[in-house]
């Protein structure tokens, strides 16, 4: 009987915030520019407070109404049940200044065209094809590394990865040029929060030091790609890759094939998507790892089992690799590389007896639901082994662990970045342990993606 009271009571509620358009709760914003500067100061701390109030909040950015989700049961809502209520936000839309109109930034039948045209070459058995270039960068990077040097693992892992999307994805060699291309799509992402400050697409053609940079990024990696489209094309070689699949692709209404700067837009999208998230879940884990002295012997109790010789990891290991994906896992529990999910509302939508108008702003964070503490226990400390008992699919199915977002706008190459992610911490752990430098600041820097704010230098040690 007091469930049934509860349930009217609640639905009763539901029902007087729906009818007077009352809002959430929400936190004190300043006079002008309501919560963005708060939000920009500190996007993950904003959200942690907001959360603290309830599971839908409310909050403005500039001139613009914004709602944080704050529950499992809504971002499902968000992702899957109602997606087709909304597109991206904000950020991703003013992200087409970056990345043009490629998989990340359209929208409706472009998006699923595109995704059907990419899907083939993020396969399962295309992926197995993959893995013998991942291992054999990671293993030349281990080669290279001497014992008691230091290294930014940051810019280690980036360099790693874009070596890696490069040649499976793309058959192209860019070793000679992964230095430039890391250090332009760092100065791209670096201006993504001056791109969401309000007015930038007027700041944008002003001949400011930012502008100036990011118009030379631009032109650096649109030089090298264009290049490697040029090549491709004079050669006229089907290399069964990416690349030969765009290039071939046709347009289903006008039979037309894609010009090159369609082609281009896809390939700088999966050049940043493909080594960015997974640099940065491999930089937290090998920070984590530092960190917690029991978890990192653990991992090499299990790769000195695994791998009793000098071999190189295969993808024929992963069964065997438990433990060093659950330290993954965990890794992008704690620092999930795609700390939050926007969403414009095109319909109005509710969300717990809120009334969300369109044109809102609607975010949900997994960086938030993945330390809720209705959801996990010790939810601050790195603890592979709790994957031991959970399955990760099935936390991934009750919308409480979302690394890789979900729905028709999820990672279309998360497959992909799970066994890259495995192979590279085998091939490198295998070899190497990683101290963090004690004079080593500590920070996050939630970007398009959750990078470390102050680098990561490490001390390389024997393992």
């Amino acid at each position: 009987m007091l469930e049934n009271s509860t349930c009217l009571n609640f639905t009763t509620k539901r029902l007087t915030a729906m009818e007077s358009g009352k809002l959430p709760p929400g936190i004190k914003g300043g006079i002008f520019g309501g919560h963005f500067l708060q939000f920009r100061r500190d996007p993950t701390g904003f959200l942690q407070e907001l959360a603290e109030l309830g599971d839908v909040t409310s909050f403005k950015m500039g001139g613009q109404l914004a709602f944080f989700l704050n529950h499992p049961d809504f971002t499902r809502d968000l992702l899957i049940t109602s997606n087709a209520k909304f597109v991206k936000g904000r950020a991703l839309q003013r992200a087409k200044r970056l990345l043009g109109e490629g998989l990340l930034t359209s929208e409706g039948e472009a998006h699923l065209r595109q995704r059907r045209m990419i899907q083939p070459v993020f396969h399962r058995e295309k992926i197995k094809s993959y893995a013998e270039a991942m291992t054999g960068y990671a293993a030349e990077m281990a080669n290279e590394w001497q014992d008691d040097e230091v290294r930014d693992i940051d810019k280690e892992m980036m360099r790693l990865t874009l070596q890696i999307v490069g040649k499976t994805l793309f058959s192209a060699n860019v070793e000679d040029d992964a230095d430039e291309i890391g250090a332009a799509l760092t100065t791209m992402i670096g201006m993504f929060n001056y791109l969401l400050l309000p007015f930038s697409e007027l700041l944008e053609k002003l001949p400011i030091p930012q502008v100036k940079r990011f118009n030379h990024a631009k032109e650096t990696l649109d030089s090298i790609i264009y290049g490697i489209i040029d090549e491709r094309r004079k050669s006229g070689e089907d290399k069964s890759d990416l690349l030969s699949m765009l290039l071939e692709a046709q347009d289903e209404e006008s039979g037309g094939k894609m010009s090159d700067e369609q082609v281009r837009d896809e390939c700088l999208t999966i050049f940043l998507a493909g080594h960015e998230t997974t640099a940065n879940a491999l930089t937290w884990t090998f920070y984590l790892l530092s960190q917690n002295p029991e978890k990192e012997a653990k991992l090499h109790e299990e790769l000195s089992q695994v791998f009793q010789n000098q071999r190189l990891p295969t993808i024929e290991d992963l069964p065997n690799l438990k433990y060093t994906e659950s330290v993954l896992a965990e890794s992008m529990r704690l620092f999930p590389p795609a700390w939050a999910l926007g969403r414009l509302a095109i319909e109005e939508h509710e969300f717990g007896g809120y009334k969300i108008p369109t044109g809102s702003l609607v975010i949900s964070s997994p960086f938030i639901t993945h330390r809720d503490k209705r959801f996990w226990t010790d939810t601050e400390t790195f603890l592979p082994e709790r994957w031991e008992t959970q399955s990760i699919k099935e936390a991934e199915k009750k919308y409480v662990y979302i690394p890789f977002s979900s729905g028709i706008r999820g990672c279309i190459g998360e497959g992909f970045a799970w066994t890259e992610g495995i192979l590279l911490i085998a091939t490198l752990a295998k070899k190497w342990k990683l101290k963090l430098l004690p004079e080593q600041k500590i920070g996050l820097n939630p970007l398009m993606t959750l990078r470390p704010k102050f680098g990561m230098k490490m001390r390389i040690g024997k393992a």
